[in-house]
């Protein structure tokens, strides 16, 4: 589970920078080809960030589908609880362990409509507009997110029966900080 833990988080950081990274440098591209210096705008001219956009928009689109899984396996996606909180902790219980497998199933029918529609426009020649690459490549993102979101719906179902204990996500680090930034001014 370390290793599958690991690469989620890898990835993710992985595609984050790497568009960050390509946002960058093309900004820069077409900040610098605006300028009046005619070297300058014939090499620049050579260079063609016109894929730049679309990459980017993919990489934000696979960052956020297993972003979502890591979500739910450490805790940090948005719950309302409110009315869950109140129950007595028998209903709290069943009540949190349905919501888990609810979010499973949900996540997995996804998983398995993503499969459909990629198995299908595998079968075309469908390519992206700029870089020209495969479709079904892309869309790829839809299923495998989809199916590692209810993997870690069900892994956090399991740890709490055997435990009563869900992920929780530690604002400790950010109260303290917002004391420590509140002394100083």
């Amino acid at each position: 589970m370390k290793f599958l833990d690991h690469l989620e988080e890898w990835l993710i950081a992985s595609l984050m920078g790497a568009a960050t990274l390509i946002i960058f440098v093309a900004v820069v591209h077409r900040y610098l080809s605006g300028l009046p210096i005619p070297w300058l705008q014939d090499q620049l001219i050579r260079i063609n960030a016109s894929w730049a956009q679309e990459l980017c928009i993919y990489m934000f689109v696979w960052m956020a589908k297993f972003g979502a899984a890591y979500g739910v396996r450490t805790g940090i996606h948005v719950g309302v609880d409110v009315v869950i909180n109140r129950l007595s902790p028998r209903w709290r219980d069943k009540f949190i362990v349905f919501g888990l497998l609810a979010g499973a199933a949900f996540t997995g029918i996804v998983g398995a409509l993503g499969a459909s529609f990629v198995w299908e426009i595998g079968h075309t020649d469908q390519t992206s507009a700029d870089m020209e690459v495969p479709m079904w490549l892309v869309y790829l993102a839809v299923p495998a997110g989809s199916w590692l979101m209810c993997f870690r719906f069900l892994q956090v179902m399991v740890t709490f029966v055997r435990t009563g204990s869900l992920p929780k996500h530690d604002h400790a680090h950010v109260e303290g900080l917002d004391e420590e930034l509140g002394a100083r001014a």
